[in-house]
């Protein structure tokens, strides 16, 4: 659905003017966001109404900055692209849930990602969508011709309407072009080695507050699944088993502590590398949000402390200012920001980590490939939400992160989605909401790059940049559009006020 939209929303900016065009692109991104930002009314209703509004305006803005005329189908696409690119960095670091980017990782376009990452994406979404909408332009655009022939005998712009159809012509061969290339490019090579593993799942109520549950009943939930791991098909017992993020939860450091005890005892039982989710309490204002990997012998092999926390959710930014608009108290702590490339070097082979909301930045999955992971893990813990959209936005996250950086991926979560996604983007596995469970299955290290991780989003940026600035210049040089526009505001008629103030001059 999402190039019908795009070609939609082309149409409609045919001829307007900045102010239009602005309104147009807003209401655009309402219904974008409405539906993919609706979760966040559960948790504050005023604020979930500001953010979908907020985000919206990243539309308003790609439309603002789109030509109205000749050279829209290239700045379209080029000025949506850009704006994706700036909310995914602003306000408060970014918030890549909801974009159309995470719609497509089941669709033909998938693997376009492991040339040019979820940026391609929208990009391509656009480029296709303008093109069928110049195709069905030019449809309605005959259609209305032989009408208007039957009427009046009159013909209408058949010249302006050829160079419409090469342009769309043209959007799509590229469009096709690049997600049939995106098949066939480097997608992290066959495996270096195999590896069993296992994503626990503790299962339990959804929709409740960190406050709301008790941390032993947790670790107790996921203590009792990692008990019942078994193989199916009687198998080698997994070599590394996941737990999901924020399952051991301390009011002070874990060094020392009965819960590192039992999980080196855990990890020394399965003879594999166990990594854990950990919150410590690091003094009356803050807390630390971390990865520890034990290994088989029961001590700890490294560590991991999360880059990008979520904002009024893990942190308040700044709290000073937002304690006088809203009651902070759900978020008494900020979590400390790490600074780490999320690789953790363990027994099992060196693991991408990326805790919960990072999967939704495609530049972490990246940092932790070119660092050297060969497998990425997702621990994440989606439990306060009761429905299941932001589980559902977290896989689709988790397979763009798998085909981008060509990496197989294990997500685990204390009540779903769970998930081992292969370096396609695969789901082999997933789990149920709520259900106690454990995902066992076979993933295999992978060293190879693909061109997103060698190269990033700048080839990306650049080529959305020249699209928008190709589509204002054939704008800018096409006399004909800017004839009929001078034509257009002297034919606009006058408003009854300003009619009225006319008079009484």
């Amino acid at each position: 659905m999402a190039p019908a939209a795009a070609g939609l929303l082309w149409w409609r900016l045919g001829g307007l003017p900045l102010r239009q065009r602005l309104l147009a692109g807003w209401v655009a991104g309402l219904g974008l966001f409405v539906v993919g930002l609706w979760w966040a009314l559960s948790f504050n209703v005023y604020g979930g109404i500001v953010l979908i509004g907020v985000q919206a305006l990243a539309l308003a803005l790609a439309c603002a900055l789109t030509p109205p005329g000749r050279g829209r189908l290239a700045g379209l696409a080029g000025a949506m692209v850009l704006a994706e690119a700036l909310r995914s960095i602003w306000p408060f670091g970014g918030l890549p849930l909801g974009g159309i980017a995470l719609g497509q990782a089941g669709g033909p376009l998938a693997g376009s990602a492991r040339l040019g990452g979820p940026l391609l994406l929208v990009g391509l979404v656009w480029l296709g969508g303008a093109g069928l909408g110049g195709i069905g332009s030019v449809v309605a655009g005959v259609v209305a011709d032989r009408r208007r022939i039957r009427r009046s005998g009159r013909r209408g712009g058949t010249d302006r309407r050829m160079g419409t159809v090469v342009g769309a012509v043209a959007a799509l061969a590229v469009v096709g072009g690049v997600a049939s290339w995106g098949t066939a490019a480097p997608d992290g090579g066959s495996g270096v080695a195999r590896l069993r593993v296992a994503a626990v799942q503790g299962g339990g109520v959804r929709g409740l507050r960190k406050a709301e549950v008790s941390p032993a009943s947790v670790f107790e939930a996921h203590q009792t699944a990692t008990g019942e791991i078994r193989t199916e098909d009687g198998g080698d017992p997994p070599a590394l088993v996941v737990w999901p993020e924020d399952v051991v939860s301390l009011d002070g450091p874990l060094a020392g502590s009965p819960a590192e005890a039992t999980l080196a005892a855990t990890a020394r039982h399965l003879h594999a590398t166990l990594t854990v989710g950990v919150t410590e309490t690091v003094s009356a204002t803050s807390f630390r949000n971390e990865i520890v990997a034990f290994a088989p012998d029961g001590t700890v092999a490294a560590r991991y402390e999360k880059v990008h926390r979520v904002p009024f959710g893990e942190y308040v930014p700044d709290r000073a200012f937002f304690a006088h608009l809203a009651n902070l108290s759900a978020v008494p702590l900020d979590a400390i920001a790490g600074h780490g490339d999320g690789v953790l070097d363990t027994p099992a082979g060196p693991l991408g980590a990326m805790v919960s909301y990072e999967v939704f930045f495609a530049d972490r999955g990246r940092v932790a490939t070119r660092a050297g992971a060969h497998l990425l893990i997702v621990p994440t813990n989606t439990a306060s939400y009761s429905t299941s959209q932001v589980p559902s936005q977290e896989i689709a996250a988790s397979r763009l992160q798998a085909i981008a950086e060509g990496r197989d991926l294990v997500q685990a979560s204390p009540t779903g989605f769970s998930a081992i996604i292969d370096h396609r983007g695969f789901v082999i596995e997933r789990s149920e909401l709520g259900r106690r469970q454990v995902l066992v299955g076979d993933v295999h290290l992978r060293s190879g790059a693909t061109l997103y991780a060698r190269f990033g989003d700048l080839p990306v940026l650049i080529g959305a940049g020249a699209l928008l600035f190709g589509g204002w210049v054939m704008w800018l040089t096409d006399t004909e559009s800017a004839t009929t526009t001078r034509r257009d505001r002297r034919q606009r008629p006058v408003d009854a006020r300003r009619m009225t103030r006319l008079r009484n001059r």
